[in-house]
Parts: C-alpha cells; structure tokens; sequence
C-alpha cells in the first residue's frame, strides 16, 4: 500500500509541476527582493520531487547509490521536459538557467537522503 501511495504523489506532484507549467504567467508568492528568484522557486519544487522519487525508487532499488543517481537522473529528465514543454506555452520561455536550478535541487534532496541512509546504516537507527 505504502508503495503505490508513494508512487502516486511522485505522480501527481509531476502533474501539478505540469499544470504549473501550462499556465501563461505564474507571479511569485513572495518576494525576496533579488532577482532571478524563480532559480530558487525551481530549486524548491525539484528538491520535493528528489525526496518523492527517492522515496519511490526505494520501492525497487536497494542500493542507496544508485537509487540517488537514479532519482537524480528522473528530476533532471523531468525538468529539462518541463523546459521544453515550456517553450509552447504562450507567455512562458524555455530557459536552461531554470532547468540548471531543477537538477540542483534534485540534487540536494537525493544527496541529504544518501548520506541520512548512510549515517543510519553506521548508527543502527531504523529507516522510514
């Protein structure tokens, strides 16, 4: 049960990401007074796909290792689909700056889960 749960929210958080994308203009739910601030809004939303599709490939992969490289890899794709489907969306523009941002997040999120693997494995402690 669990695992069909957290494949479904990996599922439906890419839909939303989707519809997101869909829209011709999004304005920004805060303002952190610096520009290029979407970076960290895409930042953001790709480190919460990291933990949800780690959390999924947990389901198939053993191997802490390569579940990150294969969550790493999924985020990036995803967001480089998500720049290109961008790129017809009127208002919207493809931008490799943003995908860079996605990657990055994916990145951190797999890379805090890889090493709270790893220090659980040296402590004993139980993993979700």
């Amino acid at each position: 049960m669990i695992k069909i749960l957290d494949f479904a929210l990996l599922l439906f958080y890419c839909l939303f990401i989707y519809w997101l994308s869909d829209q011709s203009s999004l304005k920004s739910p805060f303002d952190f007074g610096f520009d290029y601030q979407d970076k960290l809004y895409h930042a953001g939303a790709y480190f919460i796909m990291g933990l949800l599709a780690w959390r999924s490939f947990n389901h198939l992969i053993d191997s802490p290792i390569i579940r990150a490289l294969l969550s790493i890899a999924f985020c990036s794709l995803y967001g480089l689909s998500d720049e290109w489907h961008q790129s017809f969306v009127v208002g919207r523009e493809s931008d490799s700056a943003d995908w860079i941002a996605d990657t990055s997040g994916a990145i951190l999120a797999t890379l805090l889960l890889y090493k709270l693997t790893k220090m659980a494995k040296i402590y004993s402690l139980p993993l979700p």
